[in-house]
């Protein structure tokens, strides 16, 4: 049976609970930045589909796309359990949209699969999206660079052999889908519940293989991840507009639904 790669895109997003913002160069201010929710979920999956191939050489990759502090996203993703790591940064990605960063991610994973050296099967994991861009068109678009099968909105998901097998919900109707490896497959939060690193699995990160690498040693330039959006103005939300208070009267309730009608809430 040949070795499996599992390579999980991992991202590096705005803390969600903090206020979020844009620097003076219109990008997302990312000084607070964390390993993305949604993409646990995908990690998991790929944990789990090592652990039950225990008789099948398996590697579990990070890849991230990003600057600097993009290694955050890494570190946290080789702590819960990634064989090792890697990191594509380059100035010509700053503000990349869906197209520049499918393009840029089907080159990343490309060479990643030649700097890991094995002779494997792959299959690439995406979660359902980011929570900054929130767009969820990467993984078809990827799919579609690469030239795999796309099976997207995956619930669970497991392989047997060579061939992959996915449950997904859509509307009101359960699927099931397979396909021959290689695929790429976005995951959703619904999946699996991620693990937490624990003390000995933060140290053990600590010793795992990192490998940072430019835009040209992908075989791209910056003409092919050009943006086609480009974001002309930003501003701060505007400040939340006090709550209109009803004081009891007698005429409470008549002024509730009064607000409540205007407000078409009834």
């Amino acid at each position: 049976m040949p070795a499996l790669h599992i390579i999980t895109l991992v991202k590096w997003v705005p803390d969600a609970q903090l206020e979020r913002g844009f620097t003076a160069q219109r990008r997302i201010d990312r000084t607070e930045g964390i390993l993305g929710e949604l993409d646990e979920h995908p990690l998991e999956a790929a944990l789990q589909i090592s652990e039950s191939l225990s008789d099948r050489q398996v590697r579990v990759s990070a890849l991230t796309i990003g600057p600097a502090g993009a290694s955050a996203a890494l570190k946290k993703a080789l702590q819960i359990g990634a064989d090792d790591g890697y990191h594509l940064t380059d100035d010509a990605l700053a503000g990349a949209d869906v197209s520049a960063t499918s393009a840029a991610a089907a080159a990343a994973i490309q060479h990643v699969r030649s700097l890991a050296g094995l002779d494997a099967e792959y299959l690439v994991l995406t979660g359902m999206a980011s929570e900054d861009g929130e767009t969820g068109a990467v993984p078809a678009q990827l799919a579609q660079r690469l030239g795999v099968p796309a099976l997207t909105q995956a619930t669970a998901l497991g392989i047997d052999g060579a061939r992959l097998s996915v449950t997904r919900t859509a509307g009101t109707r359960q699927q099931k889908l397979a396909c021959a490896l290689p695929a790429v497959v976005s995951v959703t939060d619904q999946a699996n519940e991620p693990r937490y690193p624990n003390f000995r699995a933060i140290m053990k990160a600590r010793k795992k293989p990192v490998t940072t690498f430019s835009l040209a040693e992908t075989g791209l330039d910056a003409a092919a991840v050009q943006p086609k959006v480009q974001l002309l103005s930003a501003a701060p939300r505007p400040a939340r507009e006090p709550g209109e208070i009803i004081h009891d009267d007698g005429t409470a309730g008549r002024q509730l639904v009064d607000f409540l009608q205007k407000e078409r809430l009834l």
